[in-house]
């Protein structure tokens, strides 16, 4: 006789509230018959309920002996340093370090205490705001967000970084040049918060997470603003050279200075190696559904020429796959590559090099990405390819195909011991780059800074100081700066 089982109805109640959650079941019982035994039966008991504790903290874990009294107690004894007992901007600095903040969380903190609307903030205001929000928030990143956050919100958006970056543009001591030139500020605060969500926002929302924060290196890079004196040591952010990099590359193609550039100027990027009907994909809005149609701004620009120089990072196999899915059902199909290749064969037929045909070269790519499903590439597939910047190269970019097609073997080995290995692609080539353009404008010569604008046809607004290039423009107001948008009708002579 086989076994019979029989399970009673079961009910699932979830006690939130008490951070527990019980499982409620009614009894079940088996009444296992089996050959030889007739008329035996075996009866289980049923289980008792268990408590599960709590696993799901939003705003971090809390801390078991933190002591928030002792805290606040450090907190006032700062603000009676301060003539009646109020602290501006100025003094933040102090007011961070007791909170045990790093230090450019001080204009966060100031805002936040709507220290802004007055000028300065009162210890008792402080206080209020600092306690509510450690009894609320438990972690670094979810008071960063907090602190940042419009009222109601718990993301972050690229707006409410302007305040942060315009403090520590104004108190940093590597960006102390820009003191004498505080109109010149904006550009290179577009540019970090565009390398900001380029990194932290993996969910291409446009709003960062308590959890997206968790899982960067942002706040480690925050926190060492304190410490590195030079902020072109901090590369994935906070890089002035990297900032100086990318807007040159910009104004060499915005031809009529309007901040915005067309299919056109952003074809002649590189002596036109990006493949014309790439660039076709990436103005119709396959990475950025807010960009005006047939302009990409200058914070566009900055997501371009990232991922163009690094194929290897995620968020460039995210930003390629999107422009190369057609039809955007998540699948490369052998129809979407051979769209992209044809042009490249064309261009190596213009060239005098007789390109692979398509099939052979499909051979080679499915070869290369080895995907999970037989003729269908995903984006898990090129993610999990070490060789994704070659895959992408072959169907979009002429000349990096070249480079690669014509490399010797050897030669990545040998860049790779050559070069330190935690640097990215994208850093490398800044580095390169940057090198290049400070010898072309002559290294060696020192320039102070002045309010005349240099002629940009020849020096893209370079100007050198005590050995360093800087890049200024005209700023909208601090707070209201529009990233997409720049409309100033004297942004240059």
């Amino acid at each position: 006789i086989p076994f019979v089982e029989q399970i009673l109805r079961s009910q699932t109640l979830l006690n939130v509230g008490s951070a527990k959650v019980t499982l409620v079941t009614s009894c079940v019982c088996f009444c296992v018959l089996q050959q030889g035994h007739a008329g035996k039966a075996e009866i289980i008991k049923p289980v008792s309920s268990e408590s599960i504790p709590k696993f799901y903290f939003p705003q971090g874990r809390p801390k078991a002996n933190f002591n928030i009294d002792a805290l606040i107690s450090r907190i006032e004894k700062i603000f009676s340093q301060f003539p009646n007992e109020r602290a501006t901007i100025e003094d933040m600095g102090k007011v961070a370090k007791a909170c045990e903040c790093p230090l450019y969380w001080k204009a966060p903190l100031f805002i936040s205490a709507r220290g802004n609307k007055t000028g300065f903030v009162s210890m008792h205001t402080f206080i209020a705001m600092f306690r509510k929000m450690l009894q609320t928030c438990h972690d670094d990143a979810s008071r960063f967000v907090h602190l940042l956050a419009k009222p109601g919100c718990s993301y972050l958006e690229q707006e409410d970084f302007i305040p942060f970056l315009q403090d520590v543009v104004n108190s940093h001591v590597s960006l102390a040049f820009l003191k004498e030139a505080s109109d010149f500020h904006s550009r290179y605060i577009t540019t970090v918060i565009q390398r900001i969500f380029y990194t932290v926002n993996r969910s291409w929302t446009g709003r960062i997470t308590c959890s997206e924060l968790r899982r960067s290196t942002f706040l480690q890079n925050v926190a060492l603003l304190e410490e590195e004196e030079d902020v072109n040591q901090l590369t994935e952010y906070f890089s002035y050279e990297h900032f100086y990099v990318i807007y040159c590359k910009f104004w060499e193609l915005d031809t009529d200075h309007d901040l915005y550039i067309n299919q056109h100027d952003l074809a002649r990027h590189n002596d036109q190696a990006v493949s014309c009907k790439m660039i076709e994909r990436i103005f119709s809005g396959t990475t950025n559904r807010a960009r005006k149609e047939g302009r990409m701004s200058y914070a566009d620009f900055v997501w371009f020429l990232i991922s163009e120089e690094d194929k290897k990072s995620t968020t460039s196999i995210e930003y390629w796959f999107r422009c190369m899915d057609l039809d955007g059902d998540g699948v490369l199909s052998m129809y979407e590559l051979e769209y992209f290749y044809q042009e490249q064969c064309r261009k190596l037929e213009n060239m005098a090099i007789e390109p692979l045909p398509f099939k052979d070269c499909l051979c080679q790519m499915l070869d290369l990405v080895n995907p999970q499903t037989p003729g269908k590439i995903t984006l898990g597939d090129l993610k999990r390819c070490k060789l994704s910047y070659v895959f992408f190269n072959t169907f979009f970019n002429v000349e990096k195909y070249l480079e690669h097609e014509q490399k010797d073997p050897f030669f990545a080995l040998r860049v790779w011991r050559a070069h330190n290995q935690h640097m990215s692609d994208w850093e490398r080539y800044a580095a390169e780059e940057y090198e290049i353009m400070v010898a072309e404008e002559g290294a060696s010569e020192r320039y102070k800074i002045t309010h005349d604008y240099i002629n940009p046809q020849k020096s893209c607004e370079l100007a050198i100081w005590t050995g360093r290039t800087h890049l200024f423009e005209i700023p909208s107001a601090p707070h209201a700066l529009n990233l997409y948008k720049h409309d100033y009708e004297e942004d240059f002579d």
